[in-house]
């Protein structure tokens, strides 16, 4: 990860700002989006991205690890 974009998510994370964008969220952004996101909203994502792609072909890794 670039090193200005690393410092400037953790910036605005422990100011209470938001990783996530109108595009989706890159793989870059991910350590904070985790932390930011609740964990049911974790668990409903992976359920949903199971039930579609059960053999864990697309993008994978990227919202559910």
């Amino acid at each position: 990860m670039l090193c200005l974009q690393y410092i400037n998510s953790s910036h605005f994370y422990r100011r209470g700002g938001s990783i996530t964008h109108h595009h989706a969220v890159g793989r870059d952004h991910m350590p904070w989006r985790r932390a930011q996101r609740p964990a049911l909203f974790g668990r409903a994502l992976a359920a949903a991205k199971n039930a579609l792609d059960p053999a864990g072909i697309m993008n994978p890794g990227v919202l559910v690890p």
